[in-house]
Formats: C-alpha cells, sequence, structure tokens
C-alpha cells in the first residue's frame, strides 16, 4: 500500500496535486505536491508535522522541504517539495508515484 504521511502513523487522504520537473539531462529532478483540504490540518495538529514521509513496499521516501499556507490566519494548503539528484532516486520515487497513482485513481498528464 503505497501512502503519504505529514506525521508518523497519520495516513493523509486527501489527494495531492503533483508538479514534476526533470533536468534535461536526467541527472536530477523535483516533485511539487499541493495538498488541500488535508486531515492534519482539520485537526489543528500542524505542530506534529515533521516532514512528509512517502511510504510503500519498498520502503520510505522523505522531505523535510515542507510549507503550511494560511489563510485569514487558518492553515489551509500543505505544499511540500521532494528533491531527487540521481536517475536512480527519479526512478524509485516513479515507481511509488506509480503505486500511489493507481490506489487513487490518479492520471499522468505531460504538459505541452
Amino acid at each position: 500500500m503505497a501512502r503519504i504521511e505529514f506525521a508518523r502513523g497519520i495516513v493523509e487522504e486527501s489527494i495531492p496535486e503533483v508538479r514534476l520537473t526533470r533536468s534535461r539531462d536526467g541527472s536530477n529532478g523535483t516533485a511539487t505536491f499541493r495538498f488541500e483540504n488535508t486531515k492534519i490540518l482539520e485537526s489543528g495538529n500542524t505542530q506534529e508535522i515533521t516532514g512528509m514521509y512517502m511510504i510503500d513496499e519498498e520502503g520510505e521516501l522523505v522531505t523535510r522541504e515542507v510549507k503550511c499556507k494560511f489563510v485569514n490566519g487558518e492553515p489551509k494548503v500543505i505544499e511540500a517539495v521532494y528533491i531527487m539528484r540521481s536517475p536512480e532516486e527519479w526512478d524509485r520515487f516513479m515507481r511509488f508515484m506509480e503505486r500511489y497513482a493507481e490506489e487513487h485513481g490518479l492520471t499522468f498528464t505531460k504538459s505541452s
């Protein structure tokens, strides 16, 4: 089961918008996640956010680059950035995303 958590043991149920960029030579890339109406924000436990953990049967991918955006003083959106510094890290991330997308009914749209 592929899942995303912001705090250990609390599975995030909202589905993110994910934007991918990759260098021309394929040596590195970036995935930017945007979550709205998240379980962790609804609970008001923003202090429990310790990173974004992408967990599947191969293990865990982690980023600490997680930001909360506020609207009228209320936390509304979580944005996270995952940086891949090698083709192997890119491939591992894509395997996670394929599993996550399959389980959550997501599709990939290539930008023009």
